[in-house]
């Protein structure tokens, strides 16, 4: 299946948001659709088609698999990822338009970043938000459902890519709320760290004893 100059804008705006959440799968399930024909990339990306490529990507799936399932370290994984996630978007995104026209192509290319930057960061934020749970399955199963969200809106975006735009456009609007919500419990949480420490200390009694217990 050949994509048009639309459809492949519209494939760049689901691919991003799947990159955002996890880029080798994204990378991984592009090079497996191109290299078996389910659809035909546009030429410039078929790089990600390399059997090397593919089996680099679905290597490194495997390592954030289990380094993204970890509560705490996937913080720090994830906070890395920052300069990872983001820039492979952006590239993706940049090869897969270079038929299109120079402003198109670069316009494309920072909406990907943007997306891809959006989805990263609300993942960061649920993530930082359900990682204090005393039980670790809450973060396994979040990360797991990002996987699979991440490889089947790829696929989607293949073969549906203007309904796959519309679906990455509604997950950014729910990550931009997602991440207001935690900036301000951030904030409020700091401001009261603030006030506990600048609090002046309660009169005393010089000489008084505490209540026996």
């Amino acid at each position: 299946m050949e994509l048009s100059q639309a459809q492949i804008v519209s494939l760049v705006i689901g691919a991003s948001f799947a990159a955002g959440l996890n880029v080798y799968a994204m990378l991984a399930t592009l090079g497996f659709l191109g290299r078996f024909h389910v659809v035909d990339l546009p030429p410039a990306l078929h790089t990600v088609e390399n059997p090397w490529i593919i089996a680099a990507a679905v290597g490194m799936f495997v390592l954030h698999f289990f380094a993204d399932k970890v509560p705490a370290f996937d913080l720090v994984w994830n906070a890395l990822h920052t300069f990872i996630r983001i820039p492979l978007a952006a590239l993706v995104a940049y090869a897969a338009t270079s038929q299109l026209s120079p402003s198109l192509q670069i316009a494309s290319t920072a909406l990907a970043a943007v997306i891809s930057g959006v989805a990263h960061t609300g993942k960061f934020a649920a993530r930082a938000a359900v990682t204090p749970s005393p039980e670790p399955f809450s973060n396994m199963a979040l990360s797991a459902g990002e996987d699979v969200a991440s490889i089947g809106l790829t696929w989607f975006a293949t073969r549906h890519p203007y309904w796959s735009a519309v679906i990455a456009i509604a997950l950014v609007i729910a990550a931009v709320v997602l991440i207001r919500m935690f900036a301000k419990a951030a904030m409020a949480l700091f401001r009261r760290g603030l006030e506990f420490w600048k609090r002046p200390p309660g009169p005393t009694v010089a000489g008084e004893l505490p209540p026996a217990a």
